[in-house]
């Protein structure tokens, strides 16, 4: 009798395992409107800005069309909506955007009290300080009584707080909301600092700055900021896809599958390729979506590192640095496709 109920017990848990996932109400209402709505940084070079046609392109951009390209066959069919650092996790939590993908840390109590789920990491950055060479400054602890720009509503306001606190320094706080107002205000002269993730100062240095060559990002590095894509608590399927398509992308990567080559590694025999473009059936079935999910991600977005290549490095010149693969001693890890 013992026997038989633990076989029972086995048989069940197997059925269960092997139950496919179920459509969440996020999925549902996308698959019905044909697009994802995607909130984004209102421009930021690399991680998300628009060209003059209103075409979308930067790291975090690509994230949300990996989504489409696995969830809805197509890359292209994304809406996105630009948001300030204040307005994203309302525009989130109140189902204006499906998916939040605008360069924003993953804490705790964002994870928590505000009824988000943070899908992965795309970015790890950490915070610092950008100068005009001409103030004379080679260490922000010489900062003591600067005028700061900074973001409201950012983890970036929080930590400035919190160094200067820590150091016995004091500073003049200019808060201004909107990224590209308060990057002409620091250009304009109206304050002597500009802060914010380090990724996003060598992106204003470059892209916005009258002369790039007068200025500069100082040493310290003052944060921790591991930046990933959001959605809401209560759709695991939705957090799911949004996951493994980012690890998909790092994958690919990993063994050296690119938007170039995808067709031509459908006939590779290591196993991990073959779950991964599924030639060996599952994943997809696991995720609620068709086999080939993780094919047209690689084979209309790329892999992590094309995405890293073509937005990052071309566009700014960022070394990959601690986003480099776990294999080239960076923190970029993708989990196993099985």
């Amino acid at each position: 009798m013992l026997k038989r109920a633990i076989s029972a017990v086995a048989i069940a848990a197997a059925v269960t395992i092997a139950a496919p996932a179920f459509a969440g109400e996020t999925v549902d209402a996308i698959k019905q409107r044909g697009t994802i709505k995607c909130g984004v940084n209102v421009g930021l070079a690399g991680f998300s800005e628009a060209n003059d046609q209103g075409q979308w392109a930067g790291v975090d951009v690509d994230v949300c069309r990996a989504v489409a390209a696995a969830l809805l066959g197509d890359a292209t069919k994304v809406e996105y909506t630009p948001l300030t650092a204040q307005q994203r996790f309302t525009s989130l939590q109140s189902g204006e955007i499906d998916i939040l993908s605008r360069n924003t840390t993953w804490t705790l109590t964002r994870d928590t009290k505000l009824g988000l789920n943070f899908a992965g990491v795309n970015y790890y950055d950490g915070q610092g300080f950008l100068v005009p060479k001409a103030l004379g400054v080679k260490s922000a602890k010489e900062l003591s009584g600067a005028t700061i720009c900074v973001e409201p509503g950012t983890t970036t306001e929080l930590n400035l707080a919190d160094y200067f606190r820590a150091n016995n320094m004091q500073f003049e706080p200019v808060v201004i909301e909107n990224i590209n107002e308060a990057t002409s205000a620091f250009f304009e002269g109206r304050c002597d600092v500009y802060t914010t993730d380090a990724s996003g100062l060598a992106s204003i240095r470059q892209t916005k700055a009258p002369n790039p060559a007068d200025y500069v990002i100082l040493p310290e590095i003052i944060s921790k900021e591991p930046l990933g894509p959001v959605v809401r608590h209560g759709d695991d399927q939705w957090l799911d896809i949004v996951k493994w398509s980012l690890i998909a992308m790092l994958e690919a990567e990993e063994k050296g599958v690119t938007s170039a080559n995808v067709d031509k590694m459908k006939e590779s025999k290591d196993p991990t390729i073959m779950r991964l473009l599924g030639t060996t059936p599952g994943m997809g079935e696991a995720l609620g979506v068709d086999e080939e999910w993780a094919y047209r991600i690689v084979k209309q977005v790329g892999n992590y590192g094309e995405s890293y290549e073509r937005n990052l490095t071309a566009r700014l010149g960022l070394e990959r640095g601690l986003n480099a693969l776990w294999t080239n001693g960076g923190l970029m890890y993708g989990f196993p496709i099985r």
